[in-house]
C-alpha cells in the first residue's frame, strides 16, 4: 500500500479514537485520563501501519517494543489518574479559559487537550510508521532495540521507586533522592526519551525510517523543555523545601553521579 495512504489511514484511525475519548470527557467533565492514552495512541499507529502492509522484521520489532512501552506507561498513568483524580494542569487550563470566556469546556478540551495530543503523538510516532520497511535486522536495529529496552526498564524502575517512596508516610514533604533518582531528577523522562531514540534507530535502518527524525526530537523537546521537566520542577520548587539542594547536586536529565555541594 502506498506510504501516503498508510499515513492517511493512520491519521484517520487516530482521529476517531481521540474523538471518541473527547466525547467521553464531555460526560465526565474531566480530561485527565487522556494522559493514559498517550502511549496506547502511538501503539495504535504502529499496529495500524503493520496491518496495512507486510509483516517485516523491522515492523514486528517496532510494533512489539512500542506496544510494551505503551502498555506499561498507559497502565501506570491510568492507575495514577484513578488514585489521585483530576490533574492539576488540566484544572488550571480550564480555569483559565473559563475566566477569559474564550472557549467553553467542549471547545477547550477538543483543541487544547485532545486535538493537540493527537497531533503531537502522530509526529512522535513517526518511527513506528515510517520504519516498517523490508530488510533483515542489522546492527543498528539491535542497538536500537537494546536502547529502547533500557529506556523501558529505566522509566519503569523510576516510577516504581517514586511510587514506593510516596506511599511511605515518613517521606511526606521530603525530596525523592534515592535509587535512580539519585543520579537524575527525571529517570522516567530520560527512559522515555531512550525508548523513542531506540525506536528511531530501528526505523532508520530501513532507509525511509531515517526521515522519522522529527519524532524523537519532538519527544525530547516535550520532555525537557515543555510539558515534562519544566512543569514538574516548577511544582517541586514551590512544594519541597529541600528541592533546590537536590537540583544543585543531581543531574537534570542524563544520569550522572551526584555533585558534592
Amino acid at each position: 500500500m502506498p506510504l501516503l495512504t498508510v499515513l492517511a489511514v493512520n491519521a484517520a484511525v487516530s482521529a476517531v479514537a481521540f474523538l471518541v475519548l473527547w466525547a467521553v470527557s464531555l460526560r465526565t467533565r474531566d480530561v485527565s485520563f487522556i494522559d493514559a492514552w498517550w502511549g496506547p495512541s502511538m501503539a495504535l499507529l504502529a499496529w495500524s501501519t503493520l496491518l496495512q502492509g507486510p509483516h517485516t522484521p523491522h515492523g514486528l520489532l517496532l510494533t512489539g517494543l512500542c506496544t510494551l512501552w505503551a502498555a506499561r506507561l498507559g497502565g501506570y498513568l491510568f492507575w495514577r489518574w484513578r488514585k489521585h483524580g483530576a490533574d492539576r494542569r488540566y484544572v488550571a487550563i480550564f480555569a483559565h479559559y473559563e475566566k477569559t470566556k474564550r472557549w467553553n469546556f467542549a471547545t477547550t478540551s477538543l483543541i487544547i487537550v485532545f486535538g493537540l495530543q493527537a497531533v503531537l503523538g502522530y509526529v512522535v510516532a513517526l518511527p513506528v510508521q515510517l520504519g516498517q520497511g523490508p530488510g533483515a535486522l542489522g546492527a543498528l536495529a539491535y542497538a536500537g532495540a537494546a536502547l529502547a529496552i533500557v529506556g523501558i526498564l529505566f522509566e519503569t524502575i523510576g516510577d516504581a521507586q517514586l511510587t514506593a517512596f510516596k506511599a511511605n508516610p515518613d517521606n511526606a514533604g521530603k525530596v525523592m533522592d534515592q535509587g535512580l533518582w539519585r543520579y537524575t531528577r527525571h529517570p522516567n523522562y530520560f527512559g522515555d526519551a531512550c525508548v523513542w531514540w531506540g525506536l528511531y534507530l530501528i526505523a532508520a535502518e530501513t532507509g525511509l525510517g531515517a526521515w522519522a527524525l522529527p519524532g524523537p526530537v519532538l519527544i525530547t523537546f516535550l520532555l525537557t523543555k515543555w510539558s515534562g521537566v519544566p512543569t514538574t520542577e516548577g511544582k517541586m520548587k514551590k512544594s519541597k523545601p529541600g528541592y533546590a539542594e537536590y537540583v544543585a547536586r543531581t543531574s537534570g536529565f542524563v544520569p550522572w553521579f551526584p555533585k558534592k555541594v
